[in-house]
């Protein structure tokens, strides 16, 4: 094997090797807005903490993202992304706009497979989808007024005004277990 060959070949290890070590992308994170309606307020503050949650996954790996915090907890913060996927499609796709589900990650199987199946999952994967899935809750509530009401079965008659305040206290309460996930993997931390 001549050098240019060695060379080429050590190349192509790095190469592999970068692949191999995927870590969560940056996140610029736009601060919510002190002015205007209240439809872009709620919006405005509902995205900081969709950034937040992706701000506590950046920089890490696939493995890191894995990792669950304290014995005997389970949870992690790939937990964390895949279960928001769920709540996103649940509160503004499926329930406030009316589509029909599409299982992600929790079926009858496994009630609770976002949180529970985060070993074998992509990371990768599940960081895309739920940036997809904001994407989709935006646009499956996008024409809805904050006036418009739908049954749910258990709660009864609530607005899509409703849901956005519900998902802003899902976010907070779950950027908080994020905050003390990220500290106890690298020592970061942070608003």
């Amino acid at each position: 094997m001549n050098t240019a060959e060695w060379q080429d070949g050590a190349h192509d290890r790095r190469c592999r090797r970068r692949r191999m070590t995927w870590t969560a992308p940056e996140v610029q994170r736009a601060r919510p807005p002190r002015t205007g309606d209240e439809r872009d307020s709620l919006e405005g503050f509902l995205d900081y903490h969709r950034d937040t949650l992706l701000l506590k996954c950046a920089g890490l790996t696939a493995e890191d993202l894995k990792r669950a915090s304290v014995e005997p907890s389970g949870l992690t913060l790939l937990g964390l992304v895949r279960h928001m996927t769920e709540v996103e499609q649940w509160w503004f796709s499926v329930r406030a706009a009316g589509l029909a589900p599409a299982p992600v990650y929790c079926t009858d199987e496994f009630p609770d497979g976002d949180f529970d199946l985060v070993a074998e999952a992509d990371a990768e994967t599940d960081l895309a989808r739920f940036r997809e899935r904001i994407g989709i809750s935006k646009a499956a509530v996008a024409e809805l007024p904050l006036e418009h009401e739908f049954t749910h079965p258990r709660h009864g008659e609530l607005s899509l005004r409703w849901v956005y305040l519900h998902m802003l206290e899902e976010y907070a309460r779950h950027n908080g277990h994020a905050d003390l996930l990220r500290e106890r993997i690298d020592g970061a931390t942070g608003e």
